[in-house]
């Protein structure tokens, strides 16, 4: 009886003790790690798409040397006053406003002076071309010389020799009339025609 009430009293004191060991041990809470989040993948910046490729260049032709330009004319030397003189058989013609070519009452014209020089074949000819005052000198010589020409060429179409024929420009230097109108200025748009003096 000693024995076993020994023993429940041993039995009672671990008890006792275990239960106050657990009483003092603090109660520690674990909290679980959080499930490890995988970052967002990364995209990479999709690739620039394949550029086509560049056309082979064109072959490039050998820039040919620029022809030499032609020489120019000589400048024909305008007749002297008592070289030609004008004929009552030649008469002037007259060209509109900017204008070098032959007019239907200027075909008549020279159709009367092919005539005439036809049958005299041993005279020459100078053809004047001229201009009213408007525009600059160096536009009215060139214009001047596209009228004298304009006469040359109707003249050599009707069977005069072109040999015979010489032209000169004067642009505006030599005006007929000297008035500042349409009327005065109609005059000095003229090709005259003078011929050697015998």
């Amino acid at each position: 009886m000693t024995r076993s009430r020994h023993a429940f009293v041993l039995a009672a004191i671990g008890l006792a003790l275990l239960a106050s060991a657990c009483a003092r041990r603090p109660s520690v809470t674990v909290a679980a790690a959080p499930a490890p989040t995988a970052p967002a993948p990364v995209m990479a910046p999709a690739p620039p798409p394949a550029a086509a490729p560049a056309p082979a260049p064109a072959p490039v032709a050998p820039t040919p040397a620029p022809a030499p330009a032609p020489a120019a004319a000589p400048a024909q030397p305008r007749p002297e006053p008592k070289a030609f003189v004008p004929d009552p058989q030649l008469g002037d013609i007259f060209f509109d406003f900017d204008k070098s070519k032959v007019k239907p009452e200027g075909e008549s014209v020279l159709k009367t002076s092919a005539d005439w020089l036809k049958s005299n074949p041993n005279r020459d000819l100078i053809i004047e071309g001229h201009c009213d005052e408007r525009g600059t000198e160096q536009y009215n010589l060139a214009l001047g010389d596209r009228r004298a020409s304009a006469a040359k060429d109707y003249l050599v179409a009707q069977g005069v020799a072109a040999s015979r024929i010489n032209t000169v420009s004067y642009g505006k230097e030599r005006p007929q009339c000297m008035e500042k109108n349409e009327d005065c200025y109609s005059k000095n748009r003229r090709a005259h025609f003078v011929i050697k003096a015998q």
